[in-house]
């Protein structure tokens, strides 16, 4: 049984920094793709962040660029997020999320969710 449970949200005034994790179990944490999505009230999920399994490659969505940091440690399989400079529009709920293949999980397809922590930012 796959599970990724997410830790970490909060909240925090606008310019202050957080760091999520999402401790996986029941996949190899060196085979699959892993990333972040969120989802505020009234508005539709979007992605975040992702990183290949071995964390060649990441990818971001324009509006964290610059100032989230995904990262991931195998050996504890475990997904980190670093978010530095946050924003009132940050606010949302945070989920992991996993698959097999990248292009499906950046696709907003992935196989694996978590059940998210939530991340709100006062201005």
């Amino acid at each position: 049984q796959v599970t990724l449970v997410e830790s970490g949200g909060g909240s925090v005034q606008a310019g202050g920094s957080l760091r999520l994790s999402c401790a996986a179990s029941g996949i190899s944490g060196s085979s699959d793709c892993m990333g972040w999505f969120r989802q505020a009230p009234g508005k539709e999920r979007e992605r975040v962040a992702a990183i290949s399994p071995g964390g060649e490659w990441t990818y971001y969505t324009g509006s964290v660029k610059g100032r989230f940091t995904i990262s991931r440690d195998n050996a504890k399989n475990t997904l980190y997020l670093q978010m530095n400079s946050l924003k009132p529009e940050d606010s949302a709920m945070y989920y992991c999320a996993a698959h097999s293949d990248c292009s499906t999980l950046w696709r907003g397809s992935p196989r694996y969710w978590g059940q998210g922590t939530q991340v709100t930012v006062s201005s």
